[in-house]
């Protein structure tokens, strides 16, 4: 296992290689995943969100929905050129090319109400996910949820999605965050971070 985060060259290539090297779009998993995922959203309104790891878009087009702005994240130009043509005529939906953490992107402090990482952690090194949950703790704004989806299968990502949920986690834990919804599925896992609520206890949830 590579301790580096995987590079846009790497993401580029699969993204040419395959219009779709996840099967976001047809995998029973990922529509599975989404309804979830927003389901823990469910009813609520949101100004201006920010979607890290976006790839080609699907949970891009679900999400805004329900935001008046939503910029979506994603480090491969063959994976945004797919999302622009999903989500083209949305209203309110930009996108923004940037290798995280370093390029993320130029936001000022407290625009954002909400913000989701799905599917992206683990590629990421140990030093940049905590890197990356500073931008996000700088980001967001007071009692705005952080959404964490993260595959926990086997994986030759530089951290497993377990540990990579963890080191975000603790990161945000230090800045009197903690994690408010907690859910464990067969395949991935699903946290959200906020506070000061009271915390709901992790739970497992068979498919």
């Amino acid at each position: 296992m590579n301790a580096t985060s995987w590079s846009r060259t790497v993401f580029e290539r699969l993204h040419k290689r395959c219009p779709d090297p996840w099967g976001v779009a047809t995998r029973t998993y990922e529509h599975d995943k989404y309804r979830r995922t927003l389901a823990v959203l469910s009813g609520q309104r949101f100004h201006h969100a920010l979607e890290l790891g976006c790839s080609i878009g699907m949970m891009t087009a679900r999400l805004a929905r329900q935001c008046d702005r939503l910029l979506a994240v994603d480090v491969a130009e063959a994976a945004l050129i797919r999302a622009r043509h999903r989500c083209a005529g949305l209203p309110g939906v930009s996108f923004h090319r940037g290798q995280l953490p370093d390029a993320f992107p130029p936001l000022p402090a407290h625009a954002c109400d909400l913000i989701v990482i799905s599917e992206l952690l683990y590629f990421l090194s140990r030093r940049d996910i905590r890197s990356l949950a500073a931008h996000c703790l700088r980001l967001r704004q007071a009692g705005a949820p952080v959404v964490l989806v993260n595959w926990t299968g086997p994986t030759d990502t530089p951290c497993t999605g377990n540990e990579a949920a963890r080191l975000f986690i603790n990161t945000c834990r230090a800045a009197d965050l903690h994690v408010t919804h907690a859910r464990r599925y067969a395949h991935y896992r699903l946290d959200v971070i906020n506070g000061p609520e009271t915390p709901e206890p992790a739970n497992h949830t068979p498919d």
